[in-house]
């Protein structure tokens, strides 16, 4: 939005001798914008040299270093916006430009980086779609926002304006921040093994219905619903569906966790989705089980009561 709104401000200070919008501003542009690239850079090179688990926590949305970054460069790009505003020379709006373009791409690289190694691998596709949905969508309600308030009133109104809402976003980040990423890494650990069955399942075969049975004292079980319902949140995120816990009446120790998949594949992919944090949320539910062996996980699938439906032939008729 500052570049489409910096080229009406050069046109309205040349006057009639700069009628494209799209002609350079000022003979200094490429200066700025090798010094935009240098950073880019720089912070490339400097992301590649890190390790994997030290970007995770440098690109956290909710870590201190990434909002300190992110206020900082929403603060760059208001003062950006706020000089160009103030003055006529070409020097300073060139100083501005590069501290606004510098806050531009630290921003923009930040949250692209940070959404990807925030999100599970087999989601990570659909969540930088939705990122770049909303990202655009943003960007096209703000040059018709601030647009129209430049056509309104003036540029100058426009580009005040554009600079108090960065400030705002800078303070609403600074005092509402995220909640701070503490769980393991979100790539699943994919170490599992398909259970043998005695039937010849296809992938498309289902619904698969898994009961697990564990056994309670009556002394955990406030410790074993807690957990439980932290297994219910887990389950339904990797794709579980009308996921229920049912105490046995006739054996108040027994407890039996259900759950369905759509299809076999699905219940295989299920399994393949957990994270090292899943895997230590079902050792904490193993030691409150009582029994001398593990909890018994039975898979079942659901068949309609009626007949099977057999393929009838269709008859060929050829073509006259």
């Amino acid at each position: 939005m500052v570049w489409v709104l910096l080229q009406i401000r050069i046109r309205d200070e040349k006057g009639s001798g700069a009628n494209d919008p799209h002609e350079s501003p000022v003979t200094d542009r490429p200066a700025w914008r090798k010094k935009r690239t240098t950073i880019v850079g720089r912070r490339f090179r400097r992301l590649n040299s890190r390790r994997a688990g030290r970007c995770r926590s440098a690109t956290d949305p909710g870590s201190a270093l990434a909002v300190a970054r992110l206020t900082l460069a929403c603060i760059a790009c208001a003062a950006c916006s706020l000089a160009l505003t103030l003055t006529s020379s070409v020097a300073v709006a060139t100083v501005a430009l590069a501290v606004g373009g510098a806050g531009w791409v630290s921003a923009w690289s930040g949250l692209g980086v940070s959404v990807q190694l925030a999100s599970p691998r087999w989601v990570v596709g659909r969540t930088i779609a939705i990122y770049y949905a909303l990202v655009d969508g943003g960007i096209a309600a703000g040059s018709w926002l601030w647009g129209t308030v430049a056509q309104t009133h003036s540029l100058s109104w426009a580009l005040a304006g554009s600079a108090g809402a960065l400030v705002l976003v800078a303070a609403a980040g600074t005092l509402f921040p995220l909640r701070e990423r503490r769980e393991s890494e979100p790539d699943p650990l994919e170490a599992f093994d398909a259970p043998t069955v005695a039937l010849n399942l296809k992938p498309r075969s289902g619904p698969i219905v898994v009961k697990v049975d564990y056994l309670i004292p009556e002394r955990h079980v406030g410790a074993f619903l807690d957990l439980m319902r932290e297994r219910r949140h887990v389950h339904s995120r990797v794709g579980a569906r009308r996921w229920t816990l049912q105490r046995n009446l006739q054996t108040p120790l027994q407890w039996t966790e259900t759950f369905q998949t759509p299809t076999w594949t699905d219940y295989l992919r299920l399994n393949h989705r957990l994270t090292t944090a899943d895997k230590e949320l079902d050792e904490r539910v193993l030691e409150l089980h009582a029994g001398e062996d593990p909890p018994q996980t039975t898979l079942s699938i659901e068949r309609p009561t009626s007949s099977a439906r057999k393929r009838v032939p269709i008859p060929y008729f050829p073509r006259h």
